[in-house]
């Protein structure tokens, strides 16, 4: 295999590619990039089982071949060579890199050691870039981090009437997200995507207009622009996240969104060692109050409007401003039922974003 490219280009196709790649021990073939030339297209994939990452890059090509480069050195010494072009050539067990008067060897891996890639089905739909950035954005924050139940670290994608919706859940809030349009998955069926896999999908989705996604059964595909992203699917059973939101809401407050999340910012500033946030709701105003013991006291309004009754309900604060701060539009209501029960935050002006949130109990 030889080939020359310029050092940005090949620099981030090799960025990409090597975010799924994994140092797992016993396994070095998940620690390389598999680099594949025919002709001038060179397609660079990294892998850790789970999740497989392929970027296709133009580059000027003179022998096609296939072989599994070290993925963190190389990357490194194509960063560290000046700006312009640099040379490839591989042969037999090493590859050449050089550039300038900089010349380099490096031992290649044994190509029977990188995992298979798997094809998926022909059969996709087709979804604005824009509109899965946004969704993604305000579902995937949602997700537990925590691998001892693996259900919750996942994305629940469901089929509805009219498009897809995104739930998420970390059992101490939930988001949800419609996304309208066709859907690759029959009325009432669904699949749990990891939600790392979709952190790493929105890193690329500024590559192209569009995304197609593809789904098998055991696994799901998303292509934008000259990138490549699957990844397994999570086997088990999603809660039954509609019984977990309150059919109504006796208290909405309305607040001006920004206006909101400058003042929780401000009062959290006191809120040490997980205390909460206290939130005094009245008609007319909001009071943001936090108590923190041998620190001190924050209290801050903020002008709003209250249809219920008067209450005072407590949150995680940085839970409540995840939710805040991807609402879209100006304004965001808060619905509430009492003090002990899940609140409701949502865009004054849009009902496709849902974020539930349980209130903490303080005295």
């Amino acid at each position: 295999m030889k080939f020359r490219c310029e050092r940005d280009v090949i620099v981030e196709a090799l960025g990409i590619a090597g975010r799924a790649v994994t140092g797992r021990g016993g396994m070095p073939g998940l620690s390389g990039v598999r680099a594949e030339l025919i002709g001038d297209q060179l397609t660079l994939t990294g892998s850790d089982l789970d999740l497989t990452i392929s970027v296709n890059v133009t580059v000027a090509g003179e022998a096609d071949g296939v072989v599994v480069i070290p993925a963190r050195l190389v990357t490194d010494i194509v960063r560290a060579l000046p700006p312009g072009a640099v040379q490839f050539a591989a042969e037999e067990e090493s590859l050449s890199i050089s550039a300038g008067r900089s010349d380099f060897s490096i031992r290649l891996i044994t190509g029977d050691e990188f995992p298979q890639i798997t094809e998926l089905g022909e059969e996709s739909v087709q979804l604005s870039s824009d509109q899965l950035t946004q969704a993604l954005k305000q579902v995937v924050l949602a997700a537990s981090t925590d691998d001892s139940r693996p259900v919750l670290t996942g994305v629940l994608l469901a089929a509805e009437a009219d498009g897809l919706r995104l739930v998420s859940t970390d059992s101490f809030r939930l988001a949800w997200r419609d996304v309208a349009g066709a859907s690759v998955l029959p009325e009432g069926q669904s699949v749990l995507i990891p939600s790392r896999a979709l952190g790493e999908l929105n890193r690329v989705l500024g590559q192209g207009d569009t995304v197609d996604l593809k789904l098998g059964e055991r696994e799901a595909s998303f292509e934008v622009g000259d990138v490549k992203l699957v990844t397994r699917l999570i086997e088990g059973n999603f809660p039954d996240y509609r019984v977990l939101v309150p059919e109504s809401h006796p208290n909405v407050l309305t607040v001006n969104r920004s206006e909101l999340m400058d003042a929780l910012r401000r009062v959290k500033l006191l809120a040490r060692e997980s205390t909460p946030i206290r939130l005094e709701i009245s008609d007319g105003a909001v009071e943001l109050v936090a108590i923190t013991q041998d620190v001190g006291t924050a209290r801050e309004s903020v002008e709003a409007k209250h249809i219920g009754s008067d209450l005072t309900i407590a949150f995680n604060p940085d839970f409540l401003l995840d939710g805040i701060d991807v609402a879209p539009g100006e304004e965001v209501t808060l619905s509430t039922i009492d003090e002990l029960k899940p609140a409701i935050v949502r865009s004054a002006e849009s009902d496709e974003f849902l974020y539930l949130i349980m209130p903490v109990r303080v005295s």
